[in-house]
């Protein structure tokens, strides 16, 4: 006898697929320009939000000022990478706040930064393993570049053709790192913060999407590393602006890429 469903049914289905692990939500397609649509919303919302803008943009110089001071301190600059490390772990989860910001704008709420604070935790489980992941990933360019010293001239003064090899190995190689972690993470962090999703989910779905909007992409990434660029050659002044931003443009580009739920 075949079975009847009734709308409960469908409501325990629905929800079976809301918490499904590993999968992939899916994108809209963007066109090239949008980006600047981005960060052209980010800049109002840092001007809105100025309490906190100066706030996360605060912790992001101190981060980027203490970077530098080391380098200084240490007199070499094989610190670098492990504060760079640091950085990545931290750089999220400070993220978190101004992804909250927009999001409480956007939802017509004032916006505070109490509220922001408390992104932290909404699925800490997820967004620790996602910071893990990406510390993981500039372990692995450390071992790497450490390998590249291999083939670095050791003959002081060396013609520059002798550098070449080194330059061209290390410069595709950190392209092709820069490439992976910007796609892992594009997306990842604002939708495990508002979804709540695994971090397998986030990470699909966040690739997915840039494959599927590469010119876009390519554009975004560009601005996102000008603007960090930015910040490092002003000392990690520059950061103050930049950071706040950049994260509050990307939860416009997160909002305006990956697909609403129904």
């Amino acid at each position: 006898m075949p079975r009847t469903y009734n709308s409960s049914d469908f409501d325990t289905k629905q929800k079976q697929s809301d918490h499904e692990y590993a999968r992939t939500i899916p994108c809209n397609t963007l066109s090239i320009s949008a980006p600047f649509h981005w960060l052209a919303l980010g800049l109002n919302d840092f001007v809105r939000m100025p309490i906190i803008s100066a706030f996360y943009g605060l912790c992001f110089m101190a981060a980027a000022i203490g970077i530098v001071l080391l380098v200084q301190w240490q007199g070499t600059h094989l610190v670098i990478m492990p504060s760079l490390i640091v950085y990545m772990l931290i750089g999220p989860f400070l993220a978190l706040g101004l992804y909250d910001a927009s999001w409480q704008r956007e939802k017509g709420h004032n916006a505070s930064l109490p509220h922001s604070m408390k992104a932290i935790g909404r699925n800490s489980s997820s967004q620790w393993a996602f910071a893990v992941l990406l510390a993981v990933a500039m372990i692995f360019w450390m071992r790497i570049a450490a390998l590249l010293h291999a083939i670095y001239p050791s003959v002081q003064g060396a013609p520059l053709s002798d550098f070449l090899p080194f330059l061209a190995i290390g410069s595709v190689i950190g392209a092709v790192l820069a490439a992976v972690v910007f796609s892992i993470s594009a997306f990842s962090i604002p939708l495990m913060m508002e979804r709540r999703v695994d971090m397998m989910t986030a990470v699909f779905t966040s690739v997915n999407a840039v494959r599927n909007n590469l010119g876009a992409m390519v554009v975004w990434a560009g601005i996102i590393g000008g603007g960090i660029l930015l910040g490092f050659a002003t000392y990690g002044i520059g950061m103050l602006f930049t950071m706040p931003i950049l994260g509050y443009g990307t939860w416009h580009a997160y909002h305006a890429t990956i697909k609403k739920k129904h």
